[in-house]
């Protein structure tokens, strides 16, 4: 296993990836103060049970995200309610949902 972390500015503040690695399998989260952006493998219906503001980031089998570099150029795919109250959006782009967790 290995971990990598990258930070990213926004205009409202950085926000910090973070990124686990195993052999043919990664788990990718950008998180701020108000929530965090995800790869598909979160379930952000259980974050909004804990009251966490959490949206999955678009990635598949055959496009996966792959690294945090690859992260920005993203679409947000799933938003649990808090995430929608902070005004993040299906469809966004991921760089604008960043600045609405910073």
């Amino acid at each position: 296993m290995e971990v990598q972390t990258r930070t990213f500015e926004t205009p409202n503040g950085l926000v910090e990836g973070v990124q686990t690695k195993w052999s043919g399998f990664n788990v990718l989260m950008v998180t701020g103060s108000k929530g965090f952006l995800a790869c598909p493998a979160i379930d952000v219906e259980a974050c909004q049970r804990y009251g966490v503001a959490a949206a999955l980031v678009e990635s598949t089998p055959d496009n996966p995200i792959r690294t945090l570099d690859r992260f920005p150029n993203r679409k947000v795919t799933k938003v649990n309610e808090k995430a929608k109250a902070l005004g993040i959006e299906e469809g966004m782009d991921v760089v604008e949902a960043f600045a609405r967790i910073a």
